[in-house]
């Protein structure tokens, strides 16, 4: 069975199933230091509004990736970090590569010329597709953050625009 997979830009309406898929991405435990979701309003405030996508087959969205900047400092203006989810019915089919593939796309025509992935080094399955697409692990932060009373560390991924760096 082929599945027909298209990329579209995130929209408020879009809202609720990307907030159920983030929401599976917490209670996996190794996705995010948040505990809950947070309303459209606070989310959509903290995301880079011109690099958010879904994955839609139909009107079922199977994950979302977006870039939040890294600093307000206009130094950095061109630094985001990536945030991408997939949902569990929907992992290991590809949607990860296709929407991570048309975020870099996308963020480099928006002059993005890095992207970080700060990744629980338990969540094997996001670190290989990060490397996939050209990130490289510059980095362990260890003991960076509690989740539940206890520490974790995260790997620190990086990738750096072939197409701005030319």
């Amino acid at each position: 069975m082929t599945i027909s997979v298209t990329i579209n830009n995130l929209l408020a309406e879009h809202w609720p199933q990307v907030k159920d898929i983030y929401e599976k991405g917490i209670a996996s435990g190794n996705a995010t230091f948040q505990t809950t979701a947070p309303s459209w309003e606070e989310w959509d405030k903290g995301h880079v509004k011109s690099c958010r996508l879904v994955a839609v087959e139909g009107d079922v969205i199977l994950g979302w990736a977006v870039l939040s900047q890294v600093s307000a400092r206009a130094v950095y203006a061109g630094v985001a970090e990536v945030s991408i989810y997939i949902h569990p019915e929907a992992q290991g089919k590809g949607i990860g590569s296709l929407l991570l593939k048309a975020l870099i796309a996308e963020s480099e025509k928006q002059q993005f010329w890095t992207l970080q992935a700060g990744i629980f080094p338990e969540n094997i399955a996001s670190i290989r597709l990060h490397e996939k697409h050209g990130f490289r692990l510059v980095g362990r932060r260890e003991r960076i953050g509690q989740m539940n009373g206890i520490w974790r560390d995260t790997v620190l991924l990086e990738r750096r625009s072939d197409v701005i760096f030319q």
